[in-house]
C-alpha cells in the first residue's frame, strides 16, 4: 500500500475532526486495503477514543465509495503537501497514490466574460417578478453606523418590474438613471419578493415566493459547490461583491405562516449539511444584493438563473429521498472479486455479532438463568449449552427481577459452575425493574448510555415488560422488533431477548411457532432458540439425581446457519446441564404425539381423569379465559374427551360455548 496515504494520515489531527470526517478516514483506509489497526492506532490520540469502536465500525464499511484521495485532500487542509519526483503538486493536479482516487476539484464560481449590467438586471427582474409586481430596492438611501458599515434605508418601492425594465432598455449602460446612483462603497440592494407599494415590511409583501440564503463561513467557491450538490431550487444566484453568494431560493409559500415554516425547514436542512446560514435573512421582506452594480470596486453580478430543482415541491421530494438515511444501492458485480467480510460469530454456529436472537420457552424453564449463563459464557469465552462463545462484553438489562436477587443469581451460577470469575468485569447490569418504559422510549436511552463502550451483546430479560401494543398485531410487533435493529446498528452489538410460549401444550408445533403473539417473533430474529419441556416417565422421574430437576429440549430456527440438532438438557437450579447420557432423546416434548403415546395408558381411573382436568385447568389459567381447546392441547386428548371428563365433574366445573370455569354460587353449567 502507498506510503503517501500513511504520511498524509499522520499529518491529520484526529481530535480536530468531526464524527463524519473520522468515519470517512476509516472508510478510506479500508478501501485502500489497510488493516483496522492503522485506523485504531491513529484514533487513540483523540480524547473521544473508545476501545473496540473502530473494529465495530470497520465491519460495517462495505463499498462506501470513499477512497484514499479523501485522506490526501484532508491532509492538505492541515498544510501537508503531496510530492512527486518533481516536487510539490498543485491541488488542481491529478493525485495518484497506488490506485487511490484524486479528490474532485471544487467548482469555481463562473464570472461574466463581458459585463452587461443592464442585461443582468433585466434577467433578474424577469426571473423573480411579474410585470405588474412592485419592486423594492435601495441605492443611494444609505447611511454609515459607528463602525463604518453601510446601512440601507427604506429606498424605493413604488415602481413595477415592467416599468423598471422599460427604463433600463432606454438606458442600458446607465443604471443610475433608472435606480439612482449607488454609493461606490456601499453597492445596492433589492428585495426578491414583490411589495404593495405602501412600505417594505412583511405586511407589505404580496407574494411569498422566494427566500434569501446567505452564508459567509465557506468560500464562495465552496458555497457554489454546496448549492449545486444540494440541488437548491435557486431562481437567481448573485455574487455579493464580497465573501458570499446570495441564493434566491424558491419556497413558493401561500402565506406568511407557510413561508416561515418552509424557511425554517430550509435553513435547518442547510445547517445540518454543514452550511451555516445567516438567520437574519428569514423575513420575506429581506434585502439582497442587486446585480449590475459595483461595491468597493467589486462587481455584484448575476452568476446564474434556474439552478437546481425548479420548485420547492420538486426539491422537497428530492431531499427527502436523499436525506432518508437509507444505505446506498450497490452493484453485485462490485463484490465479485472483493467479497464482504461477514460479522464474526458471537455464539458459534448460532449468532453473529450485530445480529438478533430470541429465546422462547414456557414458565419454569429458567429462561433468566439461561440468559445469565450466556452472559457469563460470553464474558469468559466459554461454552453455553455446548456452543462455544466468543470472548466479549455484555450488558444485561434486567426488567423483572429485584436488583439484589438479580446479582445473587449471577453469583449462584458462578458458584455452581465452580469457575474463577476472571472476567466478571465484562458483565454490566442495568436494573430497570420499576423503571421499564416501552422499547421505543428505552432505545434512545440505551444508545446514549452504552454507545462506544465496547459491548458485544445486550440481553433484554424479559420483553413483555417493554412491549407496547397488541403482541398479536403483526404491524405493531414489526415496529417493536425494529427497535432492536436500531440498537444493533447504533451500538454495533448483538441483541438477545426472551419471550414466553403461548398457552397450551407446544409439542405439536414447530419451534418457531411456539412464542406467544404474532408470527413476527418467529420471522424477525436472525436466530430463534426454543426451549420445550420433556415428558418424563415414572422411572426417569424416580431416577433423576435432583428430584426437582426438569428436562428440556432446545430446538432452533436459524437464518445464518444450518439448524442445530436438538439439544437435550436438565434444569437443575441454578444451572442448565447437558444430558450426556442420551436418555432424554427418547422423551417426547409436552403435547407431542410421542409424549401423548407415553401417556396413552394414563387417566384410566376416575381420580386420574379428575387430576388431568384439574392440572390442565390450573395450567391454562395462566392465560385466561380457559377453553376446551386449550385444555385438550395441554392434556394431549381430543376436545370431546375433555367435555366428557368435565361432565363427570359437573359439580366442580361449568362449560359454555367452549369456555370452562369452576362452579360458583350461580351453579353455571353447560
Amino acid at each position: 500500500m502507498g506510503p503517501k496515504i500513511l504520511e498524509a494520515l499522520g499529518s491529520i489531527p484526529v481530535a480536530d475532526l468531526s464524527y463524519t470526517e473520522w468515519i470517512n478516514v476509516g472508510m478510506a483506509l479500508k478501501a485502500e486495503d489497510y488493516d483496522c489497526s492503522v485506523w485504531d492506532n491513529w484514533s487513540k490520540a483523540d480524547p473521544r477514543y473508545h476501545p473496540g469502536e473502530c473494529e465495530r465500525k470497520w465491519r460495517s464499511f462495505n463499498g462506501s465509495g470513499v477512497k484514499g484521495g479523501t485522506i490526501i485532500q484532508m491532509a492538505g487542509k492541515y498544510g501537508w503537501q503531496y510530492y512527486d519526483a518533481d516536487g510539490a503538486l498543485d491541488w488542481d493536479a491529478e493525485i495518484k497514490d497506488d490506485g487511490g482516487e484524486s479528490p474532485a476539484p471544487t467548482p469555481k464560481v463562473p464570472a461574466p466574460q463581458t459585463w452587461e449590467p443592464g442585461r443582468e438586471v433585466i434577467l433578474y427582474l424577469q426571473t423573480l417578478f411579474k410585470p405588474d409586481d412592485k419592486v423594492a430596492y435601495v441605492t443611494n438611501d444609505v447611511w454609515q453606523d459607528k463602525n463604518g458599515k453601510w446601512i440601507p434605508g427604506k429606498g424605493n418601492f413604488d415602481r413595477t418590474s415592467g416599468q423598471l425594465i422599460a427604463e433600463i432598455r432606454k438606458h442600458p449602460n446607465d443604471l443610475g438613471a433608472v435606480f439612482g446612483d449607488p454609493k461606490p462603497e456601499a453597492g445596492a440592494w433589492i428585495r426578491p419578493n414583490p411589495v404593495d407599494g405602501n412600505g417594505i415590511k412583511n405586511d407589505n409583501v404580496t407574494r411569498f415566493q422566494f427566500a434569501l440564503v446567505e452564508s459567509d463561513t465557506l468560500s464562495v467557491d465552496e458555497q457554489y459547490e454546496a448549492y449545486l450538490k444540494m440541488e437548491l431550487p435557486i431562481a437567481c444566484l448573485v455574487h455579493s461583491g464580497g465573501k458570499s453568494l446570495h441564493a434566491i431560493v424558491h419556497v413558493d409559500a401561500q402565506n406568511l405562516t407557510e413561508y416561515r415554516q418552509r424557511v425554517e425547514y430550509l435553513y435547518d436542512f442547510l445547517n445540518k449539511h454543514g452550511i451555516q446560514v445567516d438567520t437574519q435573512n428569514k423575513n420575506p421582506s429581506r434585502l439582497s444584493r442587486m446585480p449590475g452594480v459595483t461595491r468597493k470596486g467589486n462587481r455584484q453580478y448575476l452568476v446564474a438563473t434556474g439552478i437546481g430543482r425548479k420548485s420547492w415541491a420538486d426539491w422537497l421530494d428530492y431531499v427527502e429521498g436523499v436525506s432518508d438515511d437509507l444505505p446506498d444501492i450497490v452493484n453485485l458485480a462490485a463484490f465479485r472479486n472483493n467479497l464482504p467480510k461477514l460479522p464474526e460469530e458471537l455464539v458459534y454456529g448460532i449468532l453473529r455479532c450485530g445480529h438478533k436472537m430470541l429465546i422462547s420457552g414456557s414458565s419454569k424453564a429458567g429462561k433468566s438463568f439461561l440468559l445469565m449463563e450466556l452472559c457469563i459464557a460470553i464474558s469468559e469465552g466459554n461454552k453455553w449449552l455446548g456452543f462455544q462463545c466468543r470472548k466479549g462484553r455484555v450488558l444485561y438489562v434486567n426488567l423483572e427481577i429485584d436488583p439484589s436477587s438479580c446479582i445473587m443469581r449471577f453469583m449462584k451460577i458462578y458458584e455452581a459452575l465452580g469457575m474463577d470469575p476472571k472476567h466478571m468485569d465484562d458483565i454490566e447490569i442495568w436494573n430497570l425493574r420499576g423503571h421499564a418504559v416501552p422499547l421505543n422510549e428505552l432505545v434512545p436511552k440505551i444508545v446514549h448510555k452504552v454507545k462506544g463502550r465496547g459491548f458485544d451483546a445486550i440481553v433484554f430479560d424479559p420483553i413483555y415488560k417493554i412491549i407496547s401494543g397488541d403482541e398479536n398485531n403483526a404491524s405493531a410487533m414489526a415496529a417493536f422488533c425494529n427497535q432492536f435493529d436500531k440498537v444493533c446498528m447504533e451500538v454495533g452489538c448483538a441483541v438477545v431477548y426472551c419471550h414466553h410460549h403461548s398457552k397450551g401444550a407446544q409439542g405439536a408445533k414447530k419451534a418457531m411457532d411456539r412464542a406467544s403473539g404474532s408470527g413476527v417473533f418467529a420471522r424477525d430474529p436472525d436466530a430463534q432458540l426454543d426451549m420445550i419441556q420433556l415428558e418424563l416417565s415414572d422411572d426417569l422421574k424416580n431416577n433423576v439425581r435432583d428430584g426437582n430437576a426438569t428436562a428440556w429440549r432446545l430446538e432452533s430456527s436459524l437464518r445464518e446457519f444450518e439448524n442445530i440438532q436438538p439439544v437435550n438438557f436438565w434444569f437443575e437450579y441454578p444451572l442448565h446441564k447437558l444430558d450426556t447420557t442420551g436418555i432424554l432423546a427418547k422423551c417426547g416434548a409436552e403435547g407431542s404425539p410421542q409424549a401423548n403415546l407415553q401417556k396413552s395408558s394414563k387417566y384410566t381411573t376416575a381420580d386420574e381423569r379428575k387430576d388431568s382436568i384439574l392440572n390442565a385447568y390450573n395450567a391454562c389459567m395462566i392465560d385466561p379465559p380457559v377453553t376446551v381447546a386449550a385444555m385438550a392441547e395441554y392434556i394431549g386428548i381430543t376436545e370431546r374427551c375433555v367435555r366428557d371428563r368435565l361432565k363427570e365433574l359437573k359439580d366442580v366445573f361449568w362449560c359454555k360455548n367452549g369456555i370452562v370455569g369452576k362452579m360458583g354460587n350461580t351453579g353455571k353449567s353447560e
